[in-house]
């Protein structure tokens, strides 16, 4: 199967400078989220010409370029027009698996009835609909295809056509390409992958063929699990495509007053959670995950994940789950937002699965259910099972590996 890639670059600083663009010809980066990590975000050409990149330390970046202009990051507004995008793609029939603003991975082969015979016809027809300038390639996995986009220039100044490398060429393309290319796409916290690819560097390992040189053995020993995966990467494999669900947006905002604190932020709390749980678009059905969100006052916006320990629709457990949240509001706020990110079955809550329940189907169902939730507040891979590889090996870590739970 071919995957395509779909990248914007910069596209969460794009959204945060908003009618600002002019001044992504001067050294400009993403300053760091309110309470997160003091490490700047995306950042503009120039600012990448003095040696600064997404993740540095904002005291390593500043000493690098002491006139780097910081912006105040918008992830709601990057992540709303990111997901206009997203269902432009779904319009054309796409299924979509969205790894962060700015950059998504779709199946070709499908649409290849629709929109052309040739996987690179498909990659147009997604850039037509965009109407962005958009980097677009494709191949036989998700890394392969985001290693393509990444080389080929965007529609704008010269232009170049999609480009989709076949399977057969995927290890030759991949050999060549810089180390450092693994920082983006490694899973787990962005310092851990920032970490071993500097470690490698360090070590000579300068291409993705250098890494995949190295014996197995070796890297599994040095670097653990991330490391194998890097390997993996380097040498062409992924994971399948998981394409998102069909999205349904449940979203409830209120405006705030300037001096909006305390009881007020509380009560509009209880507001936005009485009007979801009304919204006629819920159609009965439990809520799993939420996100509660802030357009602050003096710029930039503020938000913040809860998964509930069981999905429910009762608005007295979400006020106890999401009011401790506004406390941690780093300014004052202009406007207060609550979206739905996942959403359970209709009815009564989760129930626990009884050992001498003897209808199999009910079973296998509130397991199902259980999965979800599990990955409503873990993630996609938070639920993991343990597959037989070679069982015979004398390595133990070549006996198994341990894979998404599909269930």
């Amino acid at each position: 199967m071919s995957i395509g890639s779909l990248l914007i670059p910069r596209f969460s600083l794009i959204a945060a400078l908003g009618d600002r663009k002019a001044i992504l010809t001067e050294p400009v980066a993403l300053a760091p989220e309110p309470g997160a990590e003091q490490a700047i975000g995306e950042a503009s050409g120039a600012a990448e010409a003095f040696g600064i990149r997404a993740g540095m330390a904002l005291s390593e970046a500043l000493a690098r370029c002491p006139r780097l202009l910081l912006v105040a990051p918008d992830p709601g507004r990057a992540e709303l027009l990111w997901e206009r995008s997203l269902r432009r793609l779904e319009r054309i029939g796409a299924e979509v698996e969205p790894a962060r603003p700015g950059e998504v991975f779709f199946a070709l082969n499908p649409l290849r009835r629709l929109w052309g015979p040739h996987p690179e016809s498909v990659l147009a027809k997604a850039g037509q609909t965009i109407g962005a300038s958009a980097r677009l390639g494709g191949g036989p996995t998700r890394f392969c295809a985001y290693a393509v986009a990444r080389e080929v220039r965007s529609g704008s100044g010269r232009k170049r056509k999609p480009l989709v490398i076949a399977n057969a060429m995927a290890r030759s393309f991949l050999h060549p390409l810089p180390i450092n290319l693994l920082r983006e796409r490694l899973p787990g916290p962005e310092r851990e992958a920032g970490h071993l690819v500097q470690t490698l560097e360090r070590l000579g390992v300068a291409s993705l063929g250098d890494l995949e040189g190295l014996p197995r053995v070796a890297i599994s020993d040095r670097f653990g699990p991330l490391g194998l995966k890097a390997a993996d990467l380097a040498s062409g494999a992924d994971t399948p495509l998981r394409p998102r669900r069909p999205h349904e947006e449940l979203v409830q905002a209120i405006g705030l007053p300037e001096a909006a604190y305390g009881t007020q932020l509380d009560r509009a709390l209880e507001l936005l959670i009485e009007r979801m749980i009304a919204d006629p678009g819920r159609r009965g059905r439990t809520i799993r995950s939420l996100r509660l969100e802030a357009q602050l006052a003096g710029g930039g916006s503020w938000r913040v994940e809860v998964p509930m320990r069981s999905a429910t629709a009762s608005a007295q457990r979400l006020g106890l789950t999401l009011g401790p949240k506004l406390a941690s509001l780093p300014a004052p706020a202009s406007t207060l937002l609550l979206r739905a990110i996942d959403l359970g079955p209709e009815g009564i809550e989760q129930v626990g699965l009884e050992v001498g329940e003897k209808d199999s189907s009910q079973r296998r169902e509130k397991l199902g259910e259980a999965v979800r939730q599990a990955r409503a507040a873990g993630g996609r891979d938070a639920l993991l099972r343990v597959v037989e590889v070679e069982s015979d090996s004398r390595i133990p870590e070549r006996r198994a590996m341990l894979v998404p739970h599909t269930s």
